[in-house]
């Protein structure tokens, strides 16, 4: 705020409009008429170096000078403040004050290309090839077909962004494809287990010392499932002996409660992982640590036989799409018509009509939220 303007340096002119009209206006003119004219005075006084504002400087004169040009094929990312050498890690964390924060690594280019040559050209399995580089089979999936629409896009000549390209992965951690005869490096875990709803309960469940109880039975009592008969529970003599069996014969899941309450019941850890043969490779490399060749044709077989099973399924899931769809194609039309029979049960359409997977469920009956009086917004939140 600038500085009020003292009486004695305001000029004639502008007196007037100050003072009132019957105060005596000409004396106090005359009196002023050899004054200055208006002027402000500001300070010409530097500022004063605060504690923090000298730091700053500091650090931008000894550590931050390092930081001012980047080097290529590194982040630059600030250093830790505070903190011993014990704490200090080699995590990649862009926000020092923020400990939780990681900065996670991208595939590079050569590691994408690679992805795409072994699922494409090579016709290897997503699951194969998610183990041989350490890349989740979701992430796979994905980077094929950016791939192939980045390839697409070429063809047609049109321009691709690969100077922003260049500049995310100067700036973040970048997984680097490693060279012929070096073993790769796991770009993220690939056997990440997601928390089932099942397990969030809280059960005392009392077992006699007598009884072995595994993940078998703990997943049957999250489920509410009775207990398993002695000879059945005497054939497995580990959780992950179920995953093959659950892989070719999906159906043989055993199912708890009735109507909308029915349930599978929970499988162990070992059967729902996304890569399950690699337990079992692990209990073969200990029992037989001196047969690395055997261990490997068996680990293979087992890939081969999951890989089987799951064409078939996907096979024979796609037969009956195409046969429960009639295809019309008039004569001389440009269209092809797709008509399937819908079958309004209470499998198909919901107890109440509308379920997810019910045909025509866009069409016909509005939906509750164009409803008036109905409401919109979530009161709870579904485990």
């Amino acid at each position: 705020m600038p500085p009020r303007i003292q009486s004695r340096r305001v000029s004639s002119t502008i007196l007037p409009y100050f003072t009132s009209p019957s105060s005596s206006t000409p004396s106090i003119s005359s009196s002023n008429s050899s004054s200055q004219p208006l002027s402000r005075h500001f300070s010409a006084t530097a500022a004063t170096q605060t504690k923090l504002r000298r730091q700053m400087f500091e650090w931008l004169n000894t550590q931050g000078a390092t930081l001012k040009h980047h080097i290529p094929g590194e982040t630059n990312y600030l250093p830790s403040f505070g903190r011993g050498e014990a704490d200090h890690d080699d995590a990649p964390r862009p926000f020092p004050n923020n400990r939780n924060f990681i900065s996670q690594s991208v595939l590079s280019e050569d590691l994408r290309n690679e992805v795409y040559k072994r699922v494409i050209e090579q016709k290897k399995s997503l699951r194969a090839v998610s183990v041989e580089l350490g890349i989740d089979m979701k992430r796979i999936g994905a980077v094929v077909r950016l791939v192939e629409l980045e390839r697409r896009q070429r063809s047609q000549g049109k321009p691709l962004a690969l100077p922003y390209a260049r500049a995310v992965h100067e700036m973040v951690p970048v997984t680097p494809l490693a060279d012929r005869g070096e073993r790769q490096q796991f770009h993220e875990p690939i056997n990440d287990l997601p928390a089932h709803p099942s397990t969030g309960a809280q059960i005392f469940y009392p077992v006699p010392e007598s009884r072995s109880f595994t993940r078998v039975d703990a997943g049957r009592v999250f489920s509410g499932a009775p207990m398993m008969e002695k000879d059945v529970a005497a054939k497995i003599s580990h959780p992950s002996d179920l995953a093959e069996e659950v892989n070719q014969n999906p159906k043989s899941i055993e199912w708890v409660g009735k109507g909308a309450n029915a349930r599978q019941v929970l499988q162990p850890a070992d059967v729902r992982i996304p890569h399950p043969q690699l337990v079992q490779l692990e209990i073969d490399r200990r029992m037989h640590p001196n047969e690395r060749r055997a261990v490997a044709q068996r680990h293979a077989q087992r890939l081969e036989r999951q890989e089987a099973s799951e064409k078939k399924r996907r096979e024979t899931a796609q037969a009956r799409r195409e046969n429960s769809i009639k295809h019309v194609e008039p004569e001389g039309g440009r269209f092809d018509y797709r008509i399937q029979d819908a079958v309004f049960t209470k499998e198909t359409t919901g107890t109440d009509g509308r379920a997810p997977w019910a045909p025509g469920r866009r069409y016909g009956v509005p939906t509750n939220d164009r409803k008036r009086g109905m409401v919109k917004i979530p009161t709870r939140v579904e485990a």
